[in-house]
């Protein structure tokens, strides 16, 4: 089990998946596309494709996307997927953090996509 983190910037990609390996006790593949190949901002499919291919065990790959391009990159490399990578409708941070305590003990491609989908719920007050 897999995770990417999609965003615009390769600092906060590699800020959130420093706390999602963390959190996943390091037993949670997680690696990040983080702006554009030279290091911009933006979004980059072939960043993207490393990252999946990187984590890709066999047993699916969860993606999670910051805003905008970087939603719509990873819509876009999930169509040519079947199925095997998914777009968590998730936020970023929570999102990354829930879906590698999931994949650490365990959990298949829908369990993950799920702890990272109910993570939208955390409340900070109340």
């Amino acid at each position: 089990m897999g995770i990417v983190v999609v965003s615009h910037s390769r600092t906060l990609a590699d800020g959130v998946v420093e706390l999602a390996r963390t959190m996943g006790l390091g037993a949670a593949r997680v690696e990040g596309a983080g702006g554009t190949d030279d290091g911009g901002l933006g979004t980059s499919i072939e960043l993207l494709e490393r990252a999946v291919a990187a984590v890709d065990d066999g047993g699916g790959v969860v993606l999670l996307a910051d805003i905008g391009s970087s939603v719509m990159t990873a819509r876009l490399y999930t169509e040519d997927a079947d199925g095997a990578v998914v777009l968590a409708d998730a936020p970023l941070v929570e999102g990354a953090v829930a879906a590698a305590s999931a994949a650490a003990t365990g959990g298949d491609l829908a369990a993950v996509v799920a702890a990272a989908e109910e993570a939208r719920e955390y409340r900070k007050l109340g």
